[in-house]
């Protein structure tokens, strides 16, 4: 088989680039935990040694750290002088948490995913799954903190008043669930915003509930409890929330049949996830391929780790998923916002 050269160095140009940035997401963890973006976030031009010395780190790693950084684009160099500096654009998605751009938490969760390797690639060869509480514990803390920074730029300002009457039903005191809750990050900022409300937070994971509890902020308004998404407790909820999570379950439609039993009559069920198109040829760019590949290492594992093992993926798409709301019992489903990332479906029986 002839080969097409200039194809083939595309090809090597794409890979070299994939290993600088395979190479260079450990040390994208590393700057995080020693706080070296956070020193550079305003204080202008910096040295190798200057950083070292406000981080207490050894200056011959700061200078090859901070090379890599610079040939990543991730920091910014000054020819003249020989420093360093943080854009504010640099800032905002490595060094600033409160940042909706800030994507640190997806390199935190990349650590689960390479300790995690074996039992992956066992599960690629057998069949099976790997169980959310069976993975790494970075893996919650990364997944937390990629996707509370675009809860906290959309949830309340964009995504619930995109709802109809919902904002209303807060303002006046409703009582709301949120299922696959994880640390609660979403339930906290509702809770938080409607505090004539009642909001309780419902993972199966109880690990994710214990961490949920102590960062609760000693809402009176808010509560956790560990329960699965078939079989929570509780009726007559006004607004059901689901972020991020019904892709991730082994029963989606046995999920949103009880959460529609769950539901008081004139009720909403709030679905957020993974924005993608219906078609593969759709997702084929960046943000499909980072949803893919976290779909492969992730989410099609927990989903098969558990009964059923629908194993929606992250790139369901808008019709796979209203197939699966139709199915457990919701007639009524339209796409009520999107961002690049996500798209919100409003549900109603």
């Amino acid at each position: 088989m002839e080969m097409n050269i200039e194809k083939l160095h595309a090809l090597l140009g794409t890979v070299v680039n994939e290993l600088g940035a395979a190479q260079n997401a450990a040390l994208v963890i590393i700057g995080e935990e020693l706080d070296l973006y956070r020193k550079m976030a305003g204080a202008g031009l910096v040295s190798a040694g200057q950083l070292a010395e406000a981080t207490g780190t050894r200056q011959r790693y700061i200078e090859e750290w901070l090379a890599a950084q610079a040939a990543s684009g991730f920091v910014e160099y000054d020819r003249e002088t020989g420093k360093f500096h943080l854009s504010p654009e640099q800032a905002a998605v490595f060094a600033v948490d409160e940042s909706p751009a800030n994507v640190i938490g997806g390199f935190q969760a990349l650590e689960a995913v390479y300790a995690d390797r074996s039992k992956l690639a066992h599960a690629f060869r057998n069949g099976g799954g790997v169980s959310w509480t069976d993975r790494c514990n970075c893996m919650f803390c990364g997944t937390d903190r990629f996707f509370r920074p675009g809860y906290k730029a959309n949830l309340i300002d964009n995504w619930l008043p995109s709802l109809d009457g919902v904002i209303e039903k807060l303002e006046r005191g409703a009582l709301v669930a949120d299922v696959g809750c994880g640390f609660g990050s979403s339930t906290i900022l509702m809770a938080e915003a409607f505090p004539k409300s009642r909001f309780v937070g419902i993972d199966f994971h109880a690990y994710s509930i214990d961490h949920a509890n102590k960062h609760a902020k000693r809402l009176d308004n808010l509560r956790f409890e560990t329960a699965s998404a078939q079989d929570f407790p509780g009726q007559d909820f006004d607004l059901v929330t689901m972020f991020d999570a019904l892709h991730d379950m082994g029963d989606p439609i046995g999920a949103v049949r009880h959460i529609g039993n769950a539901l008081k009559p004139g009720g909403t069920l709030m679905l957020v996830e993974p924005m993608a198109g219906d078609r593969l040829e759709d997702n084929l760019h960046p943000i499909g391929r980072v949803f893919y590949a976290a779909s492969a290492n992730t989410c099609v594992p927990a989903s098969l780790g558990q009964d059923v093992g629908a194993a929606l993926g992250a790139q369901a798409g808008e019709k796979r998923l209203t197939e699966v709301l139709n199915t457990g019992g919701f007639a009524q489903v339209r796409r009520a916002s999107e961002t690049p990332f996500n798209m919100v479906l409003e549900a109603r029986l």
